[in-house]
């Protein structure tokens, strides 16, 4: 009896929870900016050209497109300069396909609505570009955004309280790099990338125990679209190099007090198979659009391999470069990192899994040369880790607060910690995004400082209303300012 109570009363909090989550994401939809700029130029293009073009001509795309994106890829009669031509003909588009496949239903849905409204004397252009298309995209994306955050705080619950798991994914969701493209660049993939990391994570833990065959198959499909979203996500099968390996091992040296309990190697090199093949046939939109752009289905069209940092990895400056180190924008994540290798020494079997793969994405990043992201806010590649910095960061609340004599000073000192984090967030990603500091480059935290206290608190005001009320001029603004940093301080050839 008593624990049928204890689980209707885990049961409710739970929803409680989650509901005041999904509370804070409808109040948070007036922060959407439905606009389509720079690296979302690319990835959107995937999805606009096909819909509306019905082939992959991304011209429309890059005359439509911000001026610092379209510059260099158009001459003086606004028509594609030919070195960004690749050789099947097609206009250079490296950005990846998955987060047009993750969009398209909705956009479906908008065009077709579009269409009807046309059909009934509406003037609004069925061309990909017009505000409906635009808004949804940005609606899709927060969307697909805040299911990531809800998994990610299911997956934490299980193995901390709730408040914590609450607390870290309130954290992770507003003091980090993550609302930049949530809400203000929802056209860019990180956000996305977020939650197909979130959904593979969660589904792999959640089966991991007895996985049958059908669910490694739907195991594969989600890290399909986890690799179509974003390549680097790659790193985060780490996870089930973990798993395998173990399982192989008691393959080979079964339990002797429980022979039958070991898995067979036959079955386990079929499912494994299985999971491969599948995995490679949920990549065919990747090497299809590859094959049609570029001639070769495994051309990435990034910077190639051979020309990585293998030898000399950027560890140090991925964290705490003043040129968006992970650490240094967002501190906060220093605690979910800590709260990682405390879950790691209790609890080895899931801890390793985690652990390897935020180190694999680490160091990753840390050997590409543009690993600093070139305009990013912090250091934009390691949103994917959403999920991972969740579950640390409850870890290392859940853990901190043996520490405390009572549980309310632990909660009131989580808080107080949230609150100012967030703060701390909110002025400097207003700083970035309204060019008081370079997008691109090294600043300076004397500078950051400064304006935290003295500059933010005097234009933030202001700045919101616009915001609200006269976003289209700001953004041209915030477009302009962009422009002439560039200019001042170009990037490396």
């Amino acid at each position: 009896m008593d624990q049928q109570v204890f689980s209707s009363s885990s049961a409710r909090s739970s929803r409680n929870s989650e509901r005041l989550l999904l509370l804070l994401f409808l109040f948070s939809l007036p922060f959407l900016n439905p606009w389509v700029r720079g690296d979302g130029v690319g990835y959107y293009a995937l999805a606009r050209a096909p819909l509306i073009e019905h082939s992959l001509d991304f011209t429309s795309d890059y005359q439509h497109a911000n001026e610092s994106f379209r510059g260099p890829r158009l001459d003086e009669n606004n028509q594609p300069r030919s070195d960004f031509r690749t050789p099947t003909g097609h206009l250079d588009n490296h950005f990846t396909v998955g987060p047009a496949i993750l969009w398209m239903p909705f956009l479906l849905v908008t065009h077709r609505g579009v269409l009807l409204a046309r059909a009934f004397g509406s003037s609004i252009a069925a061309d990909g570009f017009s505000s409906p298309y635009r808004i949804t995209i940005a609606l899709a994306t927060a969307f697909y955004g805040f299911l990531g955050l809800l998994l990610a705080f299911r997956l934490a619950r299980q193995y901390v309280q709730e408040r914590w798991a609450l607390l870290a994914t309130l954290a992770v969701w507003w003091a980090s790099s993550l609302p930049v493209y949530m809400y203000f660049n929802p056209s860019w993939s990180h956000a996305l990338s977020s939650f197909a990391v979130a959904l593979f994570l969660w589904y792999w833990h959640r089966t991991g125990s007895s996985r049958s065959l059908p669910q490694w198959l739907l195991l594969a499909l989600i890290a399909g679209l986890m690799l179509n979203v974003y390549y680097p996500n790659a790193m985060i099968l780490a996870v089930l190099a973990i798993e395998i390996m173990r399982q192989y091992l008691l393959a080979l040296r079964p339990d002797p007090a429980a022979p039958n309990s070991a898995p067979r190697i036959p079955e386990l090199l079929l499912r494994h198979s299985l999971f491969a093949l599948v995995l490679l046939l949920c990549l065919l939109p990747t090497f299809i659009t590859r094959y049609i752009l570029y001639g070769n289905p495994f051309e990435s069209a990034y910077i190639p391999l051979r020309y990585w940092n293998w030898f000399s990895p950027h560890f140090l400056s991925v964290l705490f470069s003043s040129n968006h180190g992970l650490i240094a924008w967002t501190p906060i994540l220093l605690l979910a990192i800590a709260g990682l290798f405390v879950f790691w020494r209790r609890q080895p079997g899931p801890g390793a899994a985690f652990l390897a793969a935020a180190l694999a994405f680490y160091v990753f990043i840390s050997c590409y040369p543009d690993w600093a992201g070139i305009s990013s806010y912090g250091n934009r590649f390691f949103v994917s880790l959403t999920p991972l910095f969740i579950f640390g960061l409850a870890v290392f609340f859940d853990r901190s607060a043996q520490l405390f004599r009572s549980r309310r000073a632990a909660l009131l000192v989580a808080i107080v910690i949230l609150a100012a984090v967030s703060l701390w967030n909110a002025g400097l990603i207003f700083q970035w995004g309204s060019h008081l500091i370079p997008a691109r480059g090294p600043v300076s935290f004397s500078e950051i400082i400064h304006n935290q206290f003295f500059v933010v608190p005097r234009q933030l005001s202001v700045e919101l209303q616009r915001y609200f009320f006269k976003r289209k001029a700001l953004m041209q603004e915030i477009e302009q300012r962009d422009v002439q940093q560039l200019e001042k301080n170009p990037p490396p050839p």
